[in-house]
């Protein structure tokens, strides 16, 4: 049984073609090597697995071949690799500059690749500056570390620094799909494709999960066994989670959160994937930002299939929710809590919060017809509730007036039932017209006014014909406001909206506004009664203002006159609202305000000592010389 050998090890680069996603890297050393310009000190630094170590051997490789070389020669005694990390001190620093003052004894050069650089402490840095400067030409150092800000500056100013990149998803998936073919294994490409993202941009982790997944799954790598092996929440859970946000459905996606916690998924990563599925969603939505989508062919159609489900205003929303429940997850007590309160959020985004019968009332006006074509009916008293839940019974109107009018048929012995009250369904917002009341009571009193042809008209049965009472009154039908709309939802908050702009839209007739005469006192109480009201507001300063002076009627022009200019333009800023209080008081939309300055009472305040002393010097003009004389300051 032979031994196994990893994929990093076996598929390790041997050219500089085999290394992945380093394209600018790799061809900049190649025409290093092919024009004799190399550095003598290199500096490889970026995240892990993504093959400083790996470009570092195939230079060191490299500028020791020549056309007699056997393909098969590594030059091993020519490289010297030397972990920093347990090889740190100055006396390990010495001991490769005593080596380094060797020439190789085959080949050009000797190759020192110090891994993980940083690691190095201060004094051996400074040991190592003079040779890394000035190296023998035979010696080449390539250092190489995934944390470069800790390198002291001295060292860095003597390197040629490359930054290697992380390998993109692409990148990886391709080479795991060469890698799949030549070990003879049937993988799905988004079972790569998963492994890759993953991978976070390292090669080498990638190639580490792809041996670990072929361990489970064998010969055959299929999407479920990737996902089940890595525990990782695949694309499926992010659509479906999003079918149901779009559909309102809290309970299936409270169900679902808890199905993903019972498999051990932690809720952050499930709400931070669920933010990046958003995303992805935003992406898909314009065809310039797809390519930034870096998901296989097949999953690509479903995202694009759900981004057109969607809208860009619920894409930003369910974004804003999601991010700020994954700012607060790690403070948060109750995280579960947290993320299924998110949840809730984000399948209420598009639920407008309306009854399904969102009609004006819930019993139709023709319940409330009476219907008077019928004969024999027993007279009926129909009663409406106001919204101060008082009853307003409206009298019989027809039946007894036809009764009045018939004649007596029957004895008097025979009694008579008594009439029957029908009470209606009680209306919450509307009410009988006042003015629809008034004849149904002088007609009750008329009746009260009689109560002889009354009774001896009840006991006559006597046939009832619409023809018999022609002034007959006909009862009102309930007004139905259209313009009452409910304030506990989005849709009536948006409908009420509509209405106001509307009524704001409603055309004026600027040209027909009233322009009725008023004295000067009425204009003074009203502006009285404006002060008051800016007092009960707790606007004390405008209110003092228009209390300063007394306004004066001049045909329609009030006139003010305040000393200064400051008290005019704070007046001058609230004459909007003082106008439209004074024009809907008095009745008179000529009505304007003037508002002048008076320099004289102005002059008065003369607070400043130059101001004191020009007012002395204008009684007494000699105080300017004796100020001059005795070179007097103020």
């Amino acid at each position: 049984m032979e031994p196994f050998i990893v994929s990093a090890r076996k598929y390790r680069p041997t050219t500089f073609k085999d290394v992945v996603g380093q394209q600018a890297i790799t061809n900049t050393l190649e025409n290093a090597i092919r024009n004799n310009h190399l550095a003598q000190a290199l500096l490889f630094c970026g995240p892990r697995g993504v093959g400083k170590t790996s470009c570092a051997r195939i230079l060191a490789k490299q500028i020791n071949t020549d056309e007699n070389t056997s393909p098969d020669e590594d030059f091993a005694f020519n490289v010297f690799e030397l972990d920093a990390a347990s090889n740190n001190s100055v006396d390990d620093i010495r001991s490769l500059i005593d080596q380094v003052r060797i020439p190789p004894q085959v080949g050009k050069y000797k190759v020192y690749v110090i891994d993980e650089v940083h690691m190095l402490s201060a004094a051996a840095f400074n040991a190592f500056l003079k040779t890394l400067e000035e190296p023998p030409k035979h010696a080449i150092f390539i250092l190489a570390t995934t944390e470069k800000h800790k390198i002291i500056p001295t060292i860095l100013s003597r390197c040629q620094i490359f930054d290697f990149k992380r390998i993109t998803v692409t990148d990886a998936r391709k080479h795991l799909v060469q890698i799949a073919q030549e070990e003879g294994i049937e993988a799905d490409e988004e079972a790569l494709h998963i492994i890759a993202q993953k991978a976070d941009g390292a090669m080498r982790d990638a190639l580490s999960i792809f041996d670990r997944v072929v361990s489970f799954s064998g010969k055959t790598l299929s999407r479920k066994a990737v996902t089940e092996n890595l525990n990782v929440l695949d694309y499926d859970t992010y659509f479906t989670t999003t079918d149901y946000l779009l559909a309102n459905d809290i309970p299936q996606v409270l169900v679902q959160y808890n199905d993903i916690l019972s498999r051990g998924f932690d809720g952050h990563h499930y709400i931070a994937g669920l933010a990046s599925h958003f995303r992805d969603l935003m992406v898909c939505k314009n065809p310039p930002t797809i390519h930034l989508l870096e998901v296989g062919d097949t999953t690509k159609k479903k995202y694009y299939e759900q981004s057109q489900k969607t809208d860009m205003a619920f894409l930003m929303e369910a974004i804003n929710i999601a991010n700020d429940c994954d700012l607060k997850f790690r403070t948060s007590r109750n995280q579960r809590l947290l993320v299924e309160l998110c949840l809730m959020q984000l399948a209420s985004i598009t639920f407008d919060g309306e009854k399904k019968n969102d009609g004006p009332f819930l019993v139709p006006p023709s319940y409330y017809k009476v219907d008077h074509t019928q004969t024999g009916a027993a007279p009926q008293t129909q009663t409406a509730v106001t919204p101060d839940n008082t009853a307003a019974t409206q009298a019989p109107t027809a039946t007894n007036a036809a009764q009045v009018a018939a004649p007596a048929t029957q004895t008097p012995s025979t009694p008579t039932p008594p009439p029957t009250i029908q009470q209606s369904v009680p209306v919450q917002e509307n009410t009988v017209a006042p003015n629809a009341v008034a004849p149904q009571a002088t007609q009750a009193q008329t009746q009260n006014a009689a109560p002889t042809q009354n009774t001896a008209a009840a006991q006559q049965p006597a046939p009832v014909t619409p023809q018999a009472s022609p002034t007959t009154p006909s009862v009102p039908e309930l007004s139905l406001r259209k313009d009452r709309v409910s304030g506990l939802s989005l849709k009536g908050l948006q409908r009420k909206k509509e209405l106001e702009l509307k009524k704001a839209d409603k055309k004026v007739d600027v040209e027909n506004l009233p322009t009725q005469p008023f004295t000067e006192i009425a204009m003074q109480a009203a502006w009285a009664e404006y002060v008051k009201r800016l007092l009960a507001k707790g606007e004390r300063i405008i209110a003092s203002n228009l209390e300063a002076d007394q306004p004066t009627l001049n045909g329609t022009t009030i006139e003010l006159e305040y000393p200064n200019e400051t008290m005019k333009i704070e007046v001058e800023r609230a004459q909007g609202p003082l106008l439209e209080f004074l024009k809907r008081s008095l009745n008179n939309y000529d009505i304007t305000l003037g508002i002048t300055v008076n320099e004289e009472v102005q002059r008065k305040y003369a607070y400043t000592a130059q101001e004191r002393y020009d007012k002395l010097r204008e009684h007494n003009p000699a105080l300017d010389i004796l100020r001059k004389t005795f070179d007097l300051d103020l």
